[in-house]
């Protein structure tokens, strides 16, 4: 388990030290629409629970006014403490077995036609909790056959190869696996992983299964150099990842990373610019921009992306063979 009180006092705030003043195009209004109420209810009537309020998302209230949440498995408490999660560190609980059920139940009052589903890290289970991911994977399957899936699961520290064969043959529409941050900054920001540990999660999955779109995303504002993202969408491209997010980073509280910058929405627009030269199917690029949100649209454009892609290459063989 890793321990904030480890990491170097330069990538932490003190208790007194202030946090920045957010700059106009991050601030977002307090949720209090009926439809986030409703949001709310359900998940607790289910005992789910949701990155959504666990990390603190700056866009819940816009999400769950639509219905949409994305729900957080095995358990609220973490195995590890990164500097810039707020899901609070800890010994992880019990499995909570009608997790994956429950899930299926949400998602079908809530008439998704795409889910996210995630979870702390559960370096305490055999199998790093990847069966839980499967259970939940079939119950949607079976409950709500029309849905989409999409997983955003941890790196399965020393059990990866295993977690994702047994993931990728359960079938999840989108595998997601967030890098987070750019290589130079993992000791400090994400010190109990490993930047190419996570590649390699993100090559395991194409590997298995080409079809399943792949999807990794980072935060900019930690402290990054624009040649390192750069470099970090290189190496996402050679692990054939599909689809990237970048979003501005939020300092939770004064015991998390402080910010580093406030990204302007002008130079996201300049980083997805570049992310689609690249050949990313989809990209989402904007201050707010978080791992789940709109990812059903985003989704049904990756898909479409691939469909108008694989056309142009059949046109193409077609002209050869003539």
């Amino acid at each position: 388990m890793n321990d904030l009180a480890n990491t170097p006092a330069s990538a932490l705030e003190t208790d007194r030290a202030p946090r920045q003043r957010k700059p106009d195009w991050i601030r977002v209004r307090a949720p209090v629409s009926k439809g986030y109420q409703e949001t709310r209810k359900l998940m607790r009537e289910l005992n789910l629970n949701t990155v959504c309020e666990e990390a603190a998302c700056p866009n819940i209230g816009e999400c769950w006014t639509k219905k949409h949440a994305t729900v957080m498995i095995l358990g609220d408490v973490c195995a590890w403490a990164c500097a810039f999660c707020n899901v609070k560190p800890g010994m992880p609980r019990a499995v909570a077995p009608m997790g994956p059920e429950n899930t299926a139940v949400a998602a079908a009052k809530m008439g998704l036609e795409h889910i996210v589903v995630t979870s702390v890290d559960r370096d305490d289970l055999p199998d790093g909790g990847a069966g839980q991911f499967v259970k939940v994977i079939e119950a949607l399957r079976h409950n709500t056959p029309d849905t989409t899936i999409e997983i955003l699961t941890p790196d399965f520290r020393g059990k990866m190869r295993a977690a994702v064969e047994a993931i990728c043959a359960a079938g999840p529409d989108v595998y997601n696996h967030n890098l987070e941050t750019v290589p130079r900054l993992y000791p400090t920001i994400r010190p109990g992983a490993r930047y190419y540990a996570s590649l390699r999660l993100l090559e395991e999955v194409k590997a298995h299964n080409p079809l399943i779109f792949t999807k990794s995303g980072i935060m900019l504002g930690l402290g990054e150099e624009r040649l390192e993202v750069h470099q970090v969408m290189d190496d996402m491209r050679s692990a054939e990842v599909d689809f990237i997010t970048m979003g501005q980073y939020l300092q939770p509280t004064p015991k998390h990373a402080k910010v580093d910058e406030f990204v302007t929405p002008k130079a996201f627009d300049a980083y997805g610019s570049i992310a689609r030269a690249k050949g990313f199917l989809q990209v989402a690029s904007s201050p707010l921009t978080r791992s789940s949100y709109h990812a059903g649209d985003d989704f049904a454009v990756m898909r479409a992306a691939r469909e108008a892609k694989l056309a142009k290459e059949r046109r193409k063989q077609d002209r050869l063979e003539v």
